[in-house]
């Protein structure tokens, strides 16, 4: 059953200064399955995040349509959706796993992986323990939960960016490098559970440059080379 559907998904950026058009990707289409994962390579500065950045809204598409099969919303065109549609199938439906970490200022790592069972309305008392749940699986240590992440490294960052976005077990769930930074263990507390959310139906596109690690999770490859995917 398709739960996502891109077509002809283009996105250019404009430069005022000096007055330059870059383009990212241009005539994406694909399809997304329930409980498929889907696998995108290439170069850096090929176009890999846009396309992932466009699924969540952080970019608006310059063309195309993004056609996504909401469970509370049915048939949503991310490309033209609500700001109040996206923010619902953000935090009810749809997960993002960063390359960066972003949390809001003075929360601790802790209460960021639990705010993310709190927007979907979880009791505190549930949100905390499955959020210490998913720290302890993901093997940080219990004398960073209480600590604000500015003071992490690079692989504790990723590990709480998947962490928070794990937790709350997403319908669709993008990732961008998701194994960046981290160590071959750590890579396989990822992988397991990767496949652990794709038995339960969980449906993800990933970005990688480890072809290895794909070939035991992705279900579909895609190589993007001048802003266009090639199966």
């Amino acid at each position: 059953m398709e739960i996502l559907r891109i077509e002809n998904l283009s996105k250019s950026f404009y430069l005022h200064y000096p007055g330059l058009e870059i383009r990212s990707c241009h005539d994406v289409s694909m399809t997304l399955n329930k409980g498929e994962f889907i696998g995108i390579v290439g170069a850096s500065g090929a176009g890999k995040s846009t396309i992932l950045k466009c699924i969540n809204r952080s970019y608006l598409p310059s063309q195309g349509e993004l056609w996504y099969d909401s469970e509370a919303l049915g048939k949503v065109n991310l490309s033209t959706a609500t700001e109040r549609e996206i923010l619902y199938l953000r935090r009810f439906e749809i997960g993002y796993v960063s390359q960066f970490l972003n949390v809001m200022p003075r929360t601790t790592a802790k209460e960021h992986v639990m705010s993310a069972l709190i927007d979907m309305d979880c009791t505190t008392k549930q949100a905390e323990a499955d959020a210490k749940e998913m720290l302890s699986y993901f093997k940080l240590p219990e004398t960073l939960w209480d600590i604000y992440p500015v003071t992490f490294s690079g692989g504790e960052r990723l590990r709480l960016n998947l962490a928070h976005a794990m937790v709350k077990k997403p319908r669709l769930l993008m990732l961008d490098e998701p194994t960046a930074s981290l160590d071959n263990k750590t890579k396989i507390l990822v992988r397991d559970i990767l496949l652990e959310l794709k038995g339960a139906d969980t449906s993800m596109i990933g970005i990688f440059h480890d072809i290895e690690f794909m070939e035991d999770v992705c279900d579909k490859v895609f190589n993007i080379s001048d802003g266009t995917l090639v199966s």
